[in-house]
């Protein structure tokens, strides 16, 4: 802001600011250096009257400027002829200043000695031409709103009372320069500010008046400029200024449109509030776009170094290939060497701030040992002993363990080098790095198939379309089933009750990547019909378009269109959902791992519900304090999300701590078990829709009889935890032996 306070000639805050028809401000005093002389009968405001023109039209017409910014610094005056004066300067803050009229002995001689004159004043900023009239620099309004805003300012910066030239411990400052803005010690001024030359006109103040030097007199009442003794009351529209009632009488703007002075003030600032808030829009735009153009810099510094060392590696191959491969493995090697060093030295840190930590600690509670102050010392007695026990936990928890290793794992396999190094060269491109199936989001219905990928996170290569391969159902070959642009297709007409293998590879006009991982995905239990005609004659016959010819045709798209279906059976993978979790529950590890931050149980649901199959999976206990109850199970997704799971209607559950457990459902507590659960075991869930069962088990054994019977509907998994529990989600996994051995026995 200190820029709009300081004058454009002195380069100064503004002393006695005028505002200028054209809205910019100037010092009195420097509006008086900068006055020229003009003749009255070729001044533009002579020209105006005969042209008829208003006060202000002229303001906006280049012709009546004295001096045009292609004249290098000279000028005429009026229409005589041309004469030499002194060029243009420039201001402390770089705009140009137009030279100060000249004395009457040095006028050229062609002008004629006895034609009136009038003082003509050009605008440092905008180098427009104003005509001034009898008053003078009288005749323009006062800034007094710059006038509160310097003093403010001024008062706002009266902190720093130190020399500001002192090298080392800057010593108290004696004087301020006034022009300068500089606080000077008694040395530096001598050194730096000596009283002569230029630097005498200084004006140097005590260090205490330093940034408000220059106390402003009290506001007055804001009087006229034509009427000195009449105070503002209306608000010219048209001329856009203030104005007094006997401006009105006289005629002058009698003819205008006036408001009330309040009226349009509140108008006024309402509407700089508005612009200025589109003004902050932009200038957000603007520090966003900074930043965006500062990290496309950073990214292409990065890039260039990347490509350069790259070549450099390239045509070191060429040149001995030896050399360059050895240049390339010892980067590695470095680079290897750098990231041990800095997860040690990021360990030693963070292991020295919990040392210091508890160092701290354990002498501060050495001390309050040694108070005597019975009363005093149980008062805060349960809050030392919690924090160092907590302490000590979190010391447990792999703390003192290394976090890297000191070998170097890197093999070196020399073999292929002497073929590889004469096909090297420049590529125009690169294939697409493998995509990524999307295990949460893959699953079965019946007999359909739906499947999602993705590309990977850091692949910079773009893939132009994907294909999509499955097996027969039976361990045969893979067939392709899609080739397209989207990354997520259904696949219909499947067999029931089989295994199918899937992969995804993406393409580009490069060339194919390789597979992503196979993903095994199990079709529903039904009857067994005929593979759809359009399945079974792509999984027989490959009728799918080459990668060639899709691109050829991109809008082309093959085999069942994707579509955009809800889950409605998820075979082996899901997590938990933060949507529809209660706010309290806390989410890391790609939310398969909950905890919470109120001592009350708050409920989660898993992401994905089930209606048919059999479906098992596990929640593995990482922290367990002061014998709390979690409930493990499953809900219906309008579960009450701040009691414990299984207190009303809407979810079946068990409740365990550390010594025997419940079945819980509407708030009826049943079937009390022995045995319960530590930090470290393993709660498992089994929803049966075949047999309508829920089991549950505890370190792999079943715990107490079947909990559940008659199970139906959507359900989701459902987990109820506070803050002294810590559980970890584990899905796809097989159906566990003490199950299926009683299966087989009831069979």
């Amino acid at each position: 802001m200190e820029e709009e306070l300081k004058c454009p000639v002195c380069g100064s805050f503004y002393r006695e600011p005028i505002i200028l028809p054209c809205s910019h401000s100037l010092c009195l005093g420097c509006a008086r250096n900068i006055l020229v002389q003009t003749p009255d009968s070729e001044s533009p405001q002579s020209r105006r009257r005969a042209s008829g023109l208003s006060d202000y039209d002229y303001l906006d017409l280049d012709k009546m400027s004295l001096y045009s910014e292609a004249d290098s610094g000279y000028g005429s005056y009026g229409g005589f002829a041309s004469a030499p004066t002194t060029p243009c300067q420039k201001s402390p803050n770089g705009v140009r200043v137009f030279p100060p009229c000249m004395p009457p002995a040095q006028l050229p001689h062609q002008l004629p000695p006895a034609a009136a004159r009038h003082q003509c004043l050009t605008c440092p900023q905008c180098h427009r031409s104003l005509l001034l009239d009898d008053r003078g620099l009288r005749g323009f309004a006062k800034n007094r709103v710059l006038e509160g805003v310097i003093e403010r300012y001024q008062q706002s910066r009266a902190t720093a009372l130190r020399c500001q030239l002192c090298e080392k411990s800057p010593k108290e400052a004696a004087v301020m320069c006034e022009q300068c803005d500089v606080f000077y010690c008694e040395p530096c001024r001598l050194r730096c500010h000596p009283p002569r030359g230029p630097l005498a006109k200084h004006r140097l103040l005590p260090p205490a008046q330093g940034r408000v030097s220059r106390r402003l007199s009290p506001r007055k009442i804001s009087t006229c400029t034509d009427h000195e003794l009449e105070n503002h009351s209306m608000y010219c529209v048209q001329c856009k200024m203030p104005v007094c009632y006997q401006c009105l009488e006289e005629g002058k703007h009698g003819s205008h449109e006036v408001k009330a002075l309040g009226a349009m003030w509140k108008l006024h600032k309402s509407q700089l509030s508005q612009a200025l808030n589109g003004l902050s829009d932009r200038a957000k735009e603007a520090k966003e776009f900074l930043v965006q153009l500062r990290n496309m810099v950073q990214q292409i510094q990065e890039n260039s170094v990347e490509f350069e060392a790259c070549l450099v590696a390239q045509c070191d191959a060429l040149i001995d290939a030896l050399n360059r491969r050895k240049v390339q493995l010892l980067a590695r090697v470095n680079k290897e060497h750098e990231h041990k060093l800095k997860v040690v030295r990021d360990q030693i840190s963070h292991c020295t701030v919990k040392l210091r930590q508890t160092t701290g600690l354990m002498e501060y509670c050495l001390e309050v040992i040694k108070e005597n102050d019975l009363s005093g010392f149980l008062q805060i007695s349960d809050a030392l002993i919690r924090r160092v026990h907590l302490t000590e936990n979190q010391w447990g928890k792999g703390t003192l363990t290394p976090r890297m290793t000191t070998d170097f794992d890197l093999n070196l396999d020399s073999s292929p080098l002497l073929q590889s190094i004469h096909q090297l060269d420049f590529v125009q491109m690169k294939v697409p790095a493998p995509p990524i199936l999307q295990m949460e989001e893959c699953c079965t219905h019946n007999n359909s198939a739906t499947l999602s990928w993705k590309q990977p996170p850091m692949s910079m290569v773009q893939a132009e379309g994907y294909i999509l391969e499955l097996d027969d159902g039976n361990g045969g070959q893979f067939r392709e089933v899609f080739v397209g642009k989207e990354t997520m297709c259904t696949v219909d007409g499947l067999h029931f009750n089989s295994t199918y293998n899937a992969r995804v590879k993406a393409f580009n006009k490069a060339g194919v990547s390789q597979y992503s991982k196979t993903l095994v995905l199990q079709t529903s239990e039904g009857p067994y019909p005929r593979m759809s005609a359009c399945l079974a004659a792509r999984l027989q016959i490959n009728t799918m378009p080459s990668p060639l010819e899709f691109l050829q045709n991109s809008e082309q798209e093959t085999c069942v269109s994707p579509v955009d279906i809800k889950k409605l059976v998820a075979v082996a993978w899901f997590a938990f959902d933060p949507g529809s979790a209660h706010s309290d529950i806390i989410f890391s590890n790609d939310n398969l791992t909950i905890t919470c931050n109120s001592y009350d149980d708050r409920v989660v649901l898993g992401k994905t519900g089930f209606s048919k199959g059999v479906h098992y999976w596990e929640l593995t206990i990482d922290r367990y304090d002061n014998h709390p109850d979690p409930a493990f199970g499953v809900a219906r997704v309008e579960v009450m999300k701040d009691v414990m799971l299984g207190k009303d209607d809407k979810a079946w559950a068990m409740y365990v701590d550390n010594n025997r457990s419940w079945f819980m459902h509407n708030n009826s507590h049943t079937n009390r078990s022995e045995g319960g659960i530590t930090k470290g075991a393993t709660v498992g869930v089994l929803l049966d829709f075949t047999r309508r069962t829920l089991t549950f088990s505890i370190n792999e054994e079943q715990q107490g009889p079947v909990a559940f019977e008659c199970m139906e509907g959507f359900l989701f998994p459902a987990v109820s935890l506070n803050r002294n529990v810590q559980v970890t989600l584990h899905t796809g996994l097989p159906i566990p032996g003490f199950y299926t051995s009683r299966a087989s026995l009831q069979s």
